[in-house]
């Protein structure tokens, strides 16, 4: 049971930083001129080298707090801080830089398919420094276990992603504009709240609070 919840946890937790509801617009808007076959190709390609990425910060994260003498109790605040921002932006309609390219929507010269799933999708929209902060949180948690929950239910969250960008023109026109927003708030308020979690918990592990 405390393993299912800890699952449920940070699957929400991963959804409302990634928000593949509100990421398919912009999917669809930087995929307009694909036809069907290269647009599958590319969410592919970008969920897979996001997972890439989430993977490597989940397995190697206390390999890399050693490495640049980074203690949890620092990251969790730092993180924290990083993850309400984004939500705080989300919550007031707005899209973080950290996490959203300023040129998201303007119109550039991509040498290939890949470089459009490397970059912006990949990385910052999907496996963003909002969502390594918060795997990364996760996984350092407790032992092996928090590693492989954190690793599957992203996993999970990726294929869930992907299906949305597969079927995100049908899935866009169905919700509208209107609906589109109100989840976007909603996210950010769940972000919101778990930044302050985050830090709560840094706070509550510094040695001169014990």
């Amino acid at each position: 049971m405390n393993l299912l919840s800890e699952a449920l946890t940070v699957f929400l937790g991963f959804f409302a930083i990634m928000n593949p509801i509100a990421n398919t617009p912009i999917f669809l808007g930087l995929t307009d001129e694909e036809n069907e076959k290269n647009r599958k190709k590319i969410a592919y390609q970008a969920v897979l080298i996001a997972f890439f990425i989430v993977f490597v910060f989940s397995v190697l994260g206390k390999i890399i707090f050693e490495l640049f003498g980074i203690t949890l109790p620092a990251f969790r605040i730092t993180g924290g801080i990083l993850v309400f921002i984004i939500g705080f932006k989300m919550l007031h309609g707005e899209h973080s830089k950290v996490h959203m390219p300023k040129k998201v929507h303007e119109e550039q010269d991509f040498d290939s398919d890949l470089h459009i799933a490397v970059s912006p999708l990949a990385m910052p929209i999907l496996a963003g420094p909002g969502t390594i902060s918060t795997a990364m949180n996760y996984s350092a948690n407790g032992g092996i276990w928090s590693v492989v929950i954190t690793i599957a239910t992203f996993a999970l969250l990726c294929v869930i992603t992907y299906l949305f960008f597969i079927f995100g023109e049908k899935f866009v026109k169905f919700l509208g504009d209107g609906a589109l927003k109100v989840i976007t708030r909603l996210m950010g308020l769940i972000l919101s709240v778990i930044g302050v979690q985050m830090i709560i918990e840094g706070i509550g592990a510094l040695p001169f609070i014990k």
